[in-house]
């Protein structure tokens, strides 16, 4: 089944706003300390859900694939970025280094899920690496980054990359709300321990924390969460990962526009590059599945 023509772009849209929502609220949280709240918000709201609406539950089997999808996704990837993001690193930039998963996913994919790609599809994402090194190579040149910020986005890069193909192998048929349920369940059990020795746990609960707080649970933990899971179920893990590439243009419109976070000529022609790169991918035919 293709990607949905609705599905797609919102998920996109709603899944930018997540870099805006860190950088939003980090100066009253640290990075841990404020996941754990999020995660433990957005379980227990999965939870309540998926029993008023008398939802299955996974089978015993499907639980511990679960767990590791949620440390991956929510622990390793939300972890990397958001210590990256209160450690300096712009929101658009932490957003460009992640929207390499497409070309990680793509690589890996070839060998765990026996996908492969069409020619104009692997041109395409040639195309959005090229674009995507393009505005990073700017904004490092500029000293907006450093290693240790993009190091944490390559982490959690790689998280995000292999929790899709892990989630497409073994947890496709898993029930939605629930599963979600359990993998923020699981991605607290990781990230609260690390919260308690590494920060200090003081939370500033101002209203601008709070909004920031309450988006991340409801629009992300449930609403673009629960897309990219509909998405990976319906279409292959390589087109997917493609959409990553409209992160970066989507991520800098709000960060300029919210945080005055800026881009040169060189970045713009990056950003035209990627996303026509990502047009390549989507449009270039249905992805095969190689023989076993």
């Amino acid at each position: 089944m293709a990607l949905g023509t609705l599905a797609a772009p919102l998920f996109v849209v709603l899944w930018s706003t997540g870099f805006i929502g860190a950088k939003y609220g980090l100066p009253y949280a640290e990075p841990l300390t404020f996941l754990s709240i999020r995660f433990a918000l957005a379980s227990a709201a999965l939870g309540i859900w998926a029993t008023v609406a008398d939802s299955p539950w996974p089978r015993m089997g499907q639980v511990g694939h679960l767990a590791i999808v949620g440390v991956l996704l929510h622990g390793g990837y939300l972890g990397g970025v958001f210590v990256a993001i209160s450690l300096g690193t712009e929101a658009a930039v932490s957003a460009l280094v992640v929207s390499m998963q497409p070309i990680l996913t793509a690589f890996l994919a070839r060998w765990v899920l026996g996908e492969t790609m069409t020619g104009r599809q692997w041109l395409g994402l040639v195309l959005g690496v090229a674009g995507v090194a393009l505005v990073v190579s700017e904004k490092l040149s500029d000293g907006l980054g450093d290693l240790t910020g993009i190091g944490l986005c390559v982490f959690a890069l790689v998280s995000i990359s292999v929790a899709t193909l892990y989630q497409k192998r073994f947890c496709a048929d898993a029930p939605m709300r629930s599963g979600s349920a359990i993998q923020f369940a699981a991605a607290l059990a990781v990230l609260t321990p690390l919260a308690l020795l590494l920060e200090t746990n003081r939370v500033d609960w101002t209203g601008e924390f709070a909004f920031a707080l309450g988006w991340l649970v409801v629009v992300l933990s449930l609403g673009a969460v629960g897309l990219l899971m509909v998405l990976i179920r319906q279409d292959s893990a390589g087109r997917v990962a493609s959409l990553f590439f409209l992160m970066p243009p989507c991520t800098a419109i709000m960060s300029w526009a919210l945080f005055g976070e800026t881009f040169g000529l060189a970045a713009i022609a990056g950003i035209v590059i990627a996303v026509s790169g990502v047009a390549l991918v989507m449009r270039g035919g249905p992805v095969r599945e190689t023989e076993s």
